[in-house]
């Protein structure tokens, strides 16, 4: 129907004649619709006190940057670290996986379109939109690990790309969608397609290490542990992450809670054009119900080890005060508002997707066992929230707004293990379970 003068004006006068929205009215117009809808009872309800604590640790800061794949993957690594040395504090630099992954991504970039020539226009067009960008998935960070290795913060420290990364992607990918019309021109006229991916690397390394800096291909490190003892190392970032983390990655698998019609339970998914570096693993998940994703975090916690995890950070959350709770906000109060979508819901109608990777450093068991909230550990500075950079999420919050988390295989039934490791299905390009953290 076309929206008539009549019509209007009489949602004018429902408006105008009800006293609650327009005490409201004043309230959000004043100081904001959220600080007006805050619920004082949340803050209550989630201290940050847990029967699982397993870090301290000061939190990171990924500052202007979508590296929070890369910081909550290090950080797992880091506690590892801190606890075996007995240092008062250590950072892996974030910059150095940083500059290995836009490297990557470009080749990618490339060899999706070299090798999909003849792709439907929404595919291309798919790719052209962000030919590369800040977020990844966890079998990508394990694909930069395996191949480069890792270095200290102190060796390959941040520079102003890294830490405000939006003028990098916006010549980067300026710099790639041109190339990819080159490509396609080389291949159209039958040219030596490999001689000019070859010059337009040469392009993107280039404008990386000047941007980045050039990292490190051997370097020399040294640290004194807590009782003042001198370490020292000298060697290859793939010798140092052997030495000083020595994680078998090939352990640890991609679990998801994607409760959509599409993707029944106890099944393997994978999505098509999505990973950074040719030839390494593919992203892989093992689609489980919520109870079972969570009792498997709470598994590997209990084992003494934090989780990589993967969300929707920004629902229903109140940064100022670090906490993820269904109750944060109380709009059916006070705008008679209710948001009943489902996670299924949210998820087929774009209303929500993974955003974020942070780490699950903590949780707090009732007497049966069964999660009542989480500790997460952030990577947005020690000044976010009101925990030094900590956050609490309710488990309500964990059930609607959490996506994935990795554990370690040993944590899977045999079903699981076999479900993981069968065939997977291929998600379309643009299917929420392919959204970058």
């Amino acid at each position: 129907m076309t929206l008539t003068k009549d019509f209007t004006q009489k949602l004018y006068e429902n408006f105008a004649e009800n006293t609650k929205l327009r005490a409201v009215e004043n309230a959000a117009t004043k100081n904001g619709l959220l600080s007006s809808l805050e619920v004082r009872g949340s803050h209550a309800a989630n201290l940050p006190e847990f029967s699982i604590d397993l870090t301290k640790d000061p939190v990171t800061n990924q500052k202007q940057s979508g590296r929070c794949w890369m910081f909550a993957a290090m950080n797992t690594f880091r506690h590892k670290f801190i606890n075996e040395f007995k240092t008062e504090d250590f950072e892996f630099s974030q910059a150095y996986t940083f500059f290995w992954d836009k490297y990557e991504k470009s080749n990618w970039f490339f060899e999706q379109i070299i090798n999909h020539v003849d792709m439907d226009d929404r595919r291309l067009k798919f790719l052209l939109q962000t030919p590369q960008q800040d977020g990844g998935q966890w079998d990508m960070m394990v694909a930069i690990f395996e191949k480069y290795g890792v270095v200290p913060k102190s060796v390959y420290p941040e520079s102003q790309a890294s830490s405000s990364s939006r003028e990098l992607n916006q010549y980067l990918n300026k710099l790639l969608r041109q190339d990819a019309e080159i490509l396609r021109y080389t291949i159209e006229q039958e040219g030596d397609v490999q001689a000019v991916k070859e010059d337009l690397l040469q392009e993107v390394f280039n404008f990386l290490a000047v941007t980045l800096g050039l990292p490190p291909q051997s370097f020399d490190f040294a640290f004194r542990d807590k009782e003042n003892n001198l370490v020292k190392f000298e060697g290859t970032p793939k010798e140092f992450y052997s030495k000083f983390v020595n994680v078998d990655l090939s352990d640890y698998v991609s679990v998801i809670n994607a409760p959509t019609a599409d993707k029944p339970y106890n099944k393997s998914y994978t999505v098509e054009f999505l990973g950074n570096v040719v030839g390494a693993r593919d992203v892989k998940h093992l689609n489980v119900d919520m109870a079972r994703f969570k009792k498997l975090a709470i598994a590997q916690m209990q084992a003494g080890e934090t989780v990589w995890f993967g969300c929707d950070v920004g629902q229903e959350s109140n940064r100022s005060a670090g906490l993820l709770t269904m109750d944060a906000y109380d709009f059916k109060t006070a705008l008679d508002i209710e948001f009943t979508q489902d996670k299924a819901g949210r998820l087929d109608y774009g209303e929500s997707l993974m955003t974020h990777a942070m780490v699950l450093a903590g949780v707090d068991l009732d007497s049966e066992g069964n999660s009542v909230k989480w500790k997460v550990e952030n990577s947005w500075g020690k000044d976010a929230g009101a925990f030094k950079g900590y956050f609490v999420a309710s488990d309500s919050w964990m059930d609607e707004y959490t996506y994935q988390i990795v554990v370690r295989k040993e944590f899977l039934t045999e079903e699981e293990l076999t479900a993981y490791e069968s065939e997977p299905q291929v998600l379309l390009p643009w299917d929420p379970m392919g959204a970058l953290a």
